[in-house]
């Protein structure tokens, strides 16, 4: 496996998001609608930067985190956490 600084930007902000939500890779998966047969295995392919996921298949996967799209391709932290942020604010806050 790569280490965290070569790894593709979606690839370390999907693991670090998957793992905050407190959800399995097969699980994601499986909620974003992937088949179940090979749920986990094509999170961990995205997550270790082996395959790249769709721009489909991102927004589903970044719906049942409860992230924007962007925050995957954020390439500094802190305005990864921004974005995030940004999008648990109510519209009136914003």
């Amino acid at each position: 496996m790569a280490d965290k600084g070569s790894l593709p930007v979606y690839s370390r902000r999907l693991r670090e998001a998957r793992e905050a939500h407190g959800i399995s890779q097969r699980n994601l998966g499986i909620e974003a609608g992937l088949d179940e047969f090979v749920a986990s295995t094509r999170v961990n392919r995205y997550e270790t930067g082996v395959h790249q996921p769709d721009l489909q298949t991102l927004q589903r996967l970044a719906k049942v985190l409860g992230l924007p799209l962007a925050y995957f391709y954020a390439e500094d932290d802190e305005l990864a956490r921004l974005i995030a942020n940004f999008k648990g604010q109510s519209k009136r806050k914003r």
